[in-house]
């Protein structure tokens, strides 16, 4: 079971460093205002290219394996509930960072670097809770 929480706990460090890194990259497409010649990527900029290949792969396998913990502890106690209510809520702005990522395609609209930094405001609270969430579980068991 170690092996699962050590594979858990380094997917989670690879999925919330690359979703604080996402909303800087994608206020920084949008806001181009000289034309930037950069060859052709497959992915198409620097942003895709985190969140397809970084950030949603270390997510599935965060999820994947703290799932497989979750089974073999067998524990189901208000600290753990609390946990995964938040990591839904790190799922949501997951996708909220790929909708924007995709809003930057479009060049007439407006801009979004308000809506990168609300949601990079959001992730780092989000993971505060839920690092407080697991390291406040120990003092949680001990009162009566």
């Amino acid at each position: 079971m170690i092996w699962f929480l050590t594979l858990h706990i380094i997917a989670l460090i690879f999925w919330c460093a690359s979703l604080l890194y996402l909303p800087a990259l994608i206020a920084g497409i949008h806001s181009r205002s000289t034309a930037i010649s950069e060859p052709k990527h497959k992915y198409g900029s620097v942003a895709r290219f985190v969140f397809t290949t970084i950030a949603t792969p270390a997510a599935l396998l965060a999820i994947t394996s703290g799932t497989v913990v979750f089974m073999l502890n067998r524990t189901v106690e208000v600290w753990l509930i609390v946990k995964l209510t938040l990591v839904t809520f790190l799922a949501v702005a997951h996708t909220l960072a790929g909708l924007l990522l995709m809003h930057t395609q479009d060049r007439s609209a407006k801009p979004i670097a308000g809506w990168c930094k609300i949601l990079s405001v959001a992730l780092w609270c989000l993971m505060t809770a839920i690092v407080w969430t697991v390291l406040a579980k120990p003092a949680a068991e001990v009162l009566p």
